[in-house]
């Protein structure tokens, strides 16, 4: 079943999700922001400033996510005025984020992670993943700018939004298991074998 605002809630003040935000933000000291915080049935995560990365091409090389070489992604520069902070994701790329919060999971609780319709409507399409039952840590954010334009990704405002689904208890947990993307830092993950 799908988790309300007062089952999120309960679960954030028992350190689901840190930090929390109690209402969904709008706007911050008068400025309007791409909404966070929590919703009606959900909660919407916001993009760190800390590390934003973008794939380039290198001429000869494919990408292999058995042997993921950093070298196919390049840092994003942090930029800033009076709209906020933001990274440029060119047209036609695609770039990986970490989410602000961390999330730390119970044991039957699965999490789906959905873009937001601000981004989705002018061509940023946040790929669509899961933290299973027993997840903790920074989710790393995957983006591709579907658009012929440069796309703005403001950092520390609203970027996607998770979905709880509560389920019963699972015999291996994403923790038990020893899952290899437990406990992500504030810094983007590769992937990993």
């Amino acid at each position: 079943m799908i988790k309300n605002d007062i089952w999120i809630t309960e679960k954030a003040n028992q350190g689901m999700i840190q930090p929390f935000h109690p209402e969904l933000v709008r706007r911050l000291n008068n400025n309007p922001v791409i909404s966070y915080g929590l919703s009606s049935y959900g909660y919407d995560l916001r993009l760190s400033a800390s590390d934003f990365r973008i794939f380039r091409h290198i001429p000869g090389t494919v990408v292999d996510p058995k042997c993921f070489s950093s070298e196919n992604l390049e840092a994003a520069k942090l930029h800033k005025d009076s709209s906020g902070e933001f990274f440029i994701l060119p047209a036609h790329t695609y770039g990986l984020g970490v989410a602000l919060e961390r999330i730390d999971l119970p044991d039957n609780v699965t999490v789906i992670c959905i873009g937001k319709s601000t981004y989705a409507r002018i061509g940023l399409i946040a790929n669509l993943t899961p933290a299973e039952a027993g997840w903790r840590g920074h989710l790393t954010l995957e983006f591709s700018n579907s658009s012929s334009a440069d796309c703005r990704v403001y950092a520390n405002e609203g970027i996607v939004q998770l979905l709880f689904f509560e389920g019963d208890r699972c015999a291996v947990s994403y923790e038990t298991r020893k899952g290899k993307y437990q406990d992500q830092t504030e810094q983007v993950t590769l992937a990993r074998i």
